[in-house]
């Protein structure tokens, strides 16, 4: 019975789990993903392949909203090219914050919608004493001049010799100890 009502309560915690996890993929099959928006710098690029029939020469029109505008109508509006097969339309100079991408085709159906954060171009800061030419350093004379101790200094031989004579009373000192462990003590 307690082996019962176990299984019961683990059952019922993973259908819990679960339930969020459905709704969220039966959402996401119901968002139209026919689009493809990219960025590179202050450009936005939309493209699709929904938007192949052609009326009045025009494929469609995208349009690039901000924030503050809620309608296609209100946004940045440009012509859909290309050809039958893939529509393309692009935004310049576009400033930084968070769009929303939507296309419609010539027929009046909507293609898609996506949201685009344009992030801020980082531009190299260059003084005006900078020069475009490389110039040459001079390089370690002992290799790599990295690490603790020894790898940056030459020392003399007193100073091997000391430390030679160190190593030995350690080496001397461990087989003292390990020799007098050895041996039986009597009281």
């Amino acid at each position: 019975m307690r082996m019962t009502q176990m299984l019961v309560r683990s059952g019922l915690t993973v259908a819990a789990a679960a339930l969020p996890m459905t709704l969220t993929a039966t959402e996401a099959v119901a968002v139209n993903t026919a689009i493809n928006v990219t960025t590179s710098g202050t450009t936005v690029q939309v493209t699709t392949s929904d938007c192949a029939t052609r009326s009045n020469g025009s494929m469609g029109n995208a349009s690039l909203l901000s924030s503050g505008q809620a309608n296609f109508a209100q946004g940045r509006q440009v012509t859909l090219s290309g050809t039958s097969t893939s529509q393309a339309a692009a935004w310049s100079s576009v400033t930084t914050g968070t769009y929303t991408v939507i296309v419609v085709c010539a027929d009046g159906t909507t293609a898609g919608t996506q949201s685009v954060t344009v992030s801020p171009v980082s531009s190299p800061t260059i003084s005006a004493t900078a020069t475009a030419t490389p110039t040459a350093s001079a390089s370690p004379s002992r290799g790599v001049m990295g690490g603790i101790g020894g790898g940056t200094k030459d020392y003399g031989a007193a100073t091997y010799a000391a430390g030679g004579v160190l190593v030995a009373a350690g080496v001397g000192a461990t087989v003292w100890v390990l020799r007098r462990r050895a041996k039986p003590h009597r009281l």
